[in-house]
């Protein structure tokens, strides 16, 4: 099944999003084998040169290593997965608090209302 992807961006970085995801989810686990480019791309429905960019920025990024005649392993380095995943937290966060700002809520406001969402 093809990944969706949106014309908002490249699609290599949307990619790089999901095997984000992925890996701070524990998908693809610290230490593991990642699947190969061409598995990948077939899966994502993509050519496997855009599915390459999004491995060298990730490896660019440290999440993932490239090692000769073994393939790709995401990084065992947990720290460095736990930031990764922070920053995704705190992207959500920052976007959601900037939507309910636009939307007319004070802090205050928000905060009652996820304080009433975790309550329920």
């Amino acid at each position: 099944m093809a990944w969706e992807m949106n014309s908002d961006r490249p699609i290599y970085t949307q990619i790089y999003d999901k095997i984000l995801t992925r890996i701070v989810c524990g998908v693809y686990q610290a230490g593991n084998r990642l699947p190969s480019v061409r598995e990948l791309a077939a899966e994502a429905n993509v050519n496997p040169n855009t599915m390459q960019r999004a491995f060298m920025e990730l490896e660019r990024s440290g999440l993932i290593i490239t090692q000769r005649n073994s393939g790709r392993t995401v990084t065992e380095d947990r720290k460095m997965i736990d930031a990764a995943r922070r920053e995704i937290a705190l992207t959500q966060i920052s976007s959601f608090f900037a939507n309910m700002r636009e939307l007319g809520y004070t802090n205050e406001e928000i905060t009652e209302l996820i304080n009433s969402f975790i309550k329920s």
